[in-house]
């Protein structure tokens, strides 16, 4: 929604110094007695107990009003100062506790008198920078809130004690809050939408599931269940979410009703989430409303959210609307929309001398264009100024005009509710990725809600003002051909992580040879710029990934907060797996199982990234490379450990050892994963060399896997003793592990997971000598997570060195056994962390030998598209970069595949 231009009026001067009277819901929380005021991940906070915690703090704050900087979060300590601000009468200037460069622009703009941030450890501390204040504040002033999202804009809405008191009780009235209801913060408190929910609830005596996690995550549903949550809020990106988290099969026995505002939602979404609503019990509320009427200022009554999605609704108790005319209005009867009402802004603020006046502003001029229907719904037809509301973030296109200026980019700015087009003259230091870059920092947008067009000059009108509308032709233009970045710009990504130079329109990433660890890489960069991508991205053409599609390209998180990201599970097992076995094999501890886990990770991305589109041959090219990178790097290791040590024999370096009769000496059995992943990528390249069983895996490939699996089973009994001295090392008695895995790559429905669960459930147990019931348990529930769980829910920091050490998980197995023996009696966790780093070493030298070895030669500039056949040269290592441009985090090999 849009920023009013206000009319000129009398400014009113301080009144007399009295006594702070602070916001009454603020200050009587203790009048709600025991009841449940939040749930905190700690456990529950009662309104008796959030009470003295607000009084504490509002005595740490002082008796003189003072200006209080609040770093905002969902969390307990910045909700108790916040509270104790209000109560005792302090301004509160509210910022987004996850943007420090917005924090210390607002700092240095307004210079507070108290900065309340979180420790190191998460702990709200009061930073008091003066016994009294800087400012002359006056006594109206309760809280400054930002219109322009994280830009840092020192543009302030000035609120008032009675702008939040009022506006909670409508909110609260015509939502009929209860002391019994518990609403979930599904929005950061420092968004005027968001702090609405906190206020309303609190109000009324009712309790806040207090919360960071994004409604993607499945934690925050199970969070919702146990507080038994009663309602939900959110933007339009918000129902997104929902729908992709299948919102409309869930059961949410205690769901009363779901809030929309923050931008408009498409009529046909708002009569869809309506009867969604009916048939499960809930109703629906579309809201409109700004920050300078303090969050709202119409709803839209449940009953008529379906027959009347395009209506904002009627204005809130105690608020009107009236219709301004507009010169040069499209249609009778409309005209921009003015408010009034006791929660309408004091007026802004631009600078701290702002922060002694009083009322500037007594009606708000909304920006939009409305109408008033017969039946008394109001209804927005269009804007009249500017600003934009995208994503639920308000963005000034002026602001991000200003700017590219200060870069020395001439731009000019529009855009709508999905998308902002920025068109820009050309320099010599900017192309539409970097000026994508530098307005997703500035505004907060995601890269892919920004549209870029380089002009040699921007459009103009006659008068030499820019023309908006061209540029706004030109955001539709960039929505509707390419949803997402352009194919040259995938192209380039593909390249930049694969280390390719061939790369056409029509190839796909496992066609240029991408294995496990750099789909989790690309999977992320392409994210950042395309959205939510779709399942079977890795084999489809960047042409098609960059055409229109079906659904809208949306982040999977809130610009509000940093970005979370999800880790593939089969990474997560590599990962996880190689730090289990050298952990137990030192022992820092004793948890066995992981090499088992690894086996079935290992069938599951041989039928990922082998069995894919090409030819039988090509098939049989990956695979074979495949074997390669395996079986080199462990045969020069082991020779090498040979010379070094004579604990192994030439059965041992050529990968025999299981073909041999053996004793049962440890070292001769340490190599025996890497035997039976050998074996098995061998044998099953021998069997796709035969064209029909080549032809039968394609036609079927759930049924020839399930194939596999039963010839697996029938080698776990071992009914022929086929099986060496050590039964649950033997290659023939594991086959079934690696067998399930590329079953479960190749499982699409329910009944075939179950199925393959089953087999998991029956087959494992027994595997291991003895009593292992831990062991057993950790092979089964990998298994399991393989089955069901494609992704787990992570952070950046987490991937970087997931992916490390899941892709040096190979030779981290090879080397651990000759690095921890000279260091676990003094100290096996030193020994562990030397044995994983100098594992992530050898790969590094290892996978770019291979590389500069296996690796087909590239053309020097990509030839011209051919199809989709996928481009030669695939396998699952990825190629290096250059000798000294590389660095650890991006080695990627094909370890334990």
């Amino acid at each position: 929604m849009t920023s009013p231009d206000q009319d000129d009026v009398p400014v009113s001067t301080p009144a007399a110094p009295t006594l702070p009277r602070g916001v009454p819901f603020a200050r009587h929380l203790a009048s709600h007695g025991d009841r449940v005021a939040m749930i905190t991940p700690s456990g529950q906070v009662t309104y008796r107990a959030l009470a003295e915690r607000v009084a504490a703090t509002a005595e740490r704050l002082g008796p003189a009003r003072r200006l209080v900087l609040l770093a905002g979060a969902n969390r307990e300590g910045a909700l108790v100062v916040h509270l104790a601000a209000l109560a005792a009468g302090h301004p509160v200037l509210l910022v987004p506790g996850d943007s420090a460069a917005t924090l210390d622009a607002l700092t240095a703009a307004y210079d507070p008198d108290v900065i309340a941030r979180p420790d190191d450890h998460g702990t709200w501390i009061l930073d008091e920078r003066r016994p009294g204040s800087a400012h002359t504040l006056h006594p109206d002033l309760a809280l400054l809130l930002s219109t322009s999202g994280s830009t840092g804009s020192p543009k302030l809405v000035r609120l008032s004690h009675d702008n939040l008191q009022a506006n909670a009780e409508s909110i609260a009235a015509y939502l009929d809050i209860r002391d019994t209801d518990r609403a979930a913060t599904t929005l950061p408190m420092h968004y005027c939408y968001g702090l609405s929910v906190i206020h309303s609830h609190l109000l009324r005596g009712a309790g806040l599931i207090l919360t960071e996690r994004s409604v993607a995550d499945t934690a925050f549903w199970e969070e919702f269940r146990a507080g038994r949550g009663t309602s939900l809020a959110g933007v339009p990106y918000t129902f997104d979410l929902l729908d992709r988290v299948g919102f409309e099969r869930m059961r949410l026995p205690h769901l009363r009703y779901v809030t929309q505002a923050g931008g408009r939602l498409a009529p046909d979404r708002v009569a869809r989430f309506a009867a969604m609503g009916r048939r499960s019990g809930w109703e629906l509320f579309v809201m409109y409303g700004q920050t300078e009427a303090t969050a709202r200022m119409a709803y839209l009554p449940p009953a008529l959210a379906h027959e009347r999605p395009q209506a904002v609704g009627v204005p809130i108790p105690g608020g009107s609307f009236r219709l301004r005319p507009v010169d040069g209005a499209d249609a009778p009867g409309t005209g921009e929309l003015v408010y009034s009402g006791p929660n309408v802004m004091l007026g802004y603020a631009e600078s701290p001398a702002d922060l002694a006046l009083g009322r500037t502003v007594h009606e708000l001029r909304t920006g939009d264009l409305a109408r008033r229907t017969a039946d008394g719904l109001y209804e927005i037809v269009g804007r009249r100024s500017r600003f934009i509301k995208i994503l639920g973030l308000r963005i000034d296109p002026h602001r991000v005009e200003t700017m590219l200026e200060e870069h020395g980019i001439p731009g000019a700015c529009a855009g709508d509710d999905d998308t902002l087009a920025v068109v820009a003259a050309p320099t010599a230091d900017a192309d539409p990725a970097a000026i994508r870059r530098l307005v997703a920092e500035g505004s907060g947008l995601p890269p892919r809600a920004i549209r870029v067009r380089l002009v040699p000059e921007l459009p103009r009108l006659p008068s030499g003002k820019p023309d908006y509308e061209a540029v706004r032709r030109l955001a539709r233009d960039a929505r509707t051909p390419a949803p997402g970045p352009g194919s040259h710009d995938l192209r380039a990504l593909y390249a930049e992580i694969l280390d390719r130079t061939d790369v056409t329109e029509d190839s796909t990433f496992v066609g240029l040879g991408g294995d496990s660890l750099s789909y989790v890489e690309m999977s992320l960069r392409l994210e950042e710029v395309l959205g939510e991508l779709p399942a079977d991205w890795h084999t489809t053409p960047i042409r098609r990934l960059t055409g229109p599609r079906t659904a809208p390209h949306t982040p999977r998180t809130t610009p509000r907060r940093r970005l979370r990201r999800n880790l593939e599970t089969g990474i997560a097992l590599r990962a996880v797996g190689i730090v289990l076995i050298v952990g137990s094999h030192i022992p820092v501890f004793l948890v066995q199982g992981g090499a088992h886990v690894l086996l079935g990770v290992a069938g599951y991305n041989f039928a990922r990234f082998h069995l894919c589109a090409g030819d039988r041959r090509e098939r049989l090219r990956r695979t074979t490379r495949s074997i390669a990178r395996v079986a080199v790097p462990s045969m020069v290791w082991i020779a090498f450990a040979l010379l070094l040590t004579r604990e192994y024999d030439l059965a041992n370096v050529v990968l025999a050892n299981s073909l041999f009769a053996q004793d049962n000496s440890d070292p001769e059995w340490r190599y025996w994963f890497v035997e039976a992943l050998v074996y098995f990528l061998t044998a099953v390249t021998a069997l796709l060399a035969i064209p029909w069983l080549d032809r039968a895996e394609r036609r079927s490939p759930f049924g020839f896997a399930l194939a596999l699996v039963a010839v697996g089973l029938i080698g776990r009994l071992d009914p022929w003793n086929l099986a060496h001295v050590r039964f649950h090392l033997s290659p023939t008695v594991v086959f079934f592990l690696f067998a399930l895995g590329w079953a479960a790559a190749r499982a699409r429905t329910k009944g075939q997971r179950l199925l393959l669960t089953a087999v998991v459930l029956a087959a494992v147990p027994g595997l291991f000598p003895g009593e292992q019931t831990l062991r057993t348990s950790i092979v089964v529930g990998g298994l399991a997570l393989l089955l069901w769980v494609p992704a787990l829910p992570s952070i950046d920091p987490l991937n970087r060195l997931a992916g490390v050490l899941a892709g040096s998980s190979l030779y981290i197995y090879l080397t651990h056994f000759h690095v921890y023996p000279y260091l676990r009696d003094h100290s096996p966790a030193a020994a562990l962390l030397v044995s994983l780093v100098a594992g992530v070493a050898y790969g590094a030298v290892a996978t770019r030998l291979m590389h500069r070895l296996l690796s087909p030669r590239q053309p020097a500039t990509a030839p011209a598209a051919s199809g989709a056949t996928p481009a030669p040269g695939g396998g699952d290592a990825v190629q290096l970069r250059g000798p000294r441009d590389t660095p650890p985090s991006r080695l990627r090999s094909p370890q334990l595949h």
